[in-house]
């Protein structure tokens, strides 16, 4: 097992725990070039890690009252669908295609975040809006279906993405329970957790099922152990170190992924 295995883990299990799963998104790139994983094998391995690794983090974020457990699997049963569907996809797809789509995926992170980071310092207190009213109760029987539509689209797109790119997707699930489900951004950082690991055993049962890829077990179980130690301690670090501060500073790490990624799979597909 290399060297740079607990590190890596360490460093985004830190980024998973305190972003509330953007950081998952570094898993592929240091999978396929520190690690030096098939493109295929490491978004399958990181399904495994980013799936086991939430499930820990999210512990405190409970503790403290910030998963909506019923609303969290909701909308990971939603997202199924396209779990699949990206599983399939991905496997049909060259190495070096899939490679330069994560890098501009990462682009994209990178300014969603910014983007989030901006509005958070102008959101005010950040407490849910107490007019709104749920997407869907039993008892009486109501349902908002504009916003439950847009929850199923949102649903299915985060689950296309973590079947095609081994993802968590938080970095746009995170938004869209604020947005779709007025959850308050700590509610939505914890909940997200929980839906990530939903969406991440899916996608997993698909690529094993479908394409049955042999994954590297002392490293993917040495990544997780260290990424799950990370998460806690990032945990902790998102209540002390201010949001914006930890959002900007990932991003533009992001961007340097990015280019390193694009930079050694475009020439690898044109050449």
């Amino acid at each position: 097992m290399s060297p740079l295995v607990l590190p890596l883990g360490l460093l985004i299990g830190l980024s998973l725990g305190a972003l509330g799963g953007g950081g998952s998104i570094l898993t592929v790139p240091a999978l396929v070039y520190l690690l030096g994983e098939d493109p295929r094998q490491a978004t399958t391995s990181s399904l495994l890690i980013v799936g086991v690794t939430p499930l820990i983090a999210l512990v405190p974020h409970a503790r403290a009252g910030r998963v909506r457990a019923g609303q969290g699997l909701m909308f990971g049963a939603l997202g199924t669908a396209g779990s699949f569907a990206g599983s399939a996809l991905a496997a049909r797809v060259d190495p070096q295609v899939l490679l330069t789509a994560f890098a501009g995926l990462m682009l994209v992170v990178a300014t969603l975040m910014i983007r989030r980071s901006l509005r958070r310092g102008a959101s005010g207190d950040g407490q849910e809006d107490p007019s709104v009213e749920p997407v869907l109760t039993v008892r009486p029987f109501t349902c908002a279906c504009p916003r439950l539509a847009k929850v199923v689209v949102t649903a299915s797109a985060v689950g296309l993405l973590t079947g095609f790119f081994g993802v968590g997707g938080g970095f746009v699930l995170v938004p869209a329970l604020v947005l779709a489900l007025s959850f308050p951004m700590p509610v939505a950082v914890g909940t997200s957790l929980l839906v990530i690991a939903v969406n991440s055993a899916t996608a997993l049962t698909a690529r094993v099922t479908t394409t049955g890829t042999h994954l590297d077990g002392p490293l993917v179980v040495g990544f997780t152990l260290a990424a799950v130690a990370g998460s806690l301690v990032g945990g902790r670090l998102a209540a002390r170190i201010p949001p914006a501060v930890l959002t900007r500073a990932f991003a533009v790490l992001l961007v340097l992924v990015a280019g390193y990624t694009a930079a050694r799979s475009i020439p690898a597909l044109v050449g």
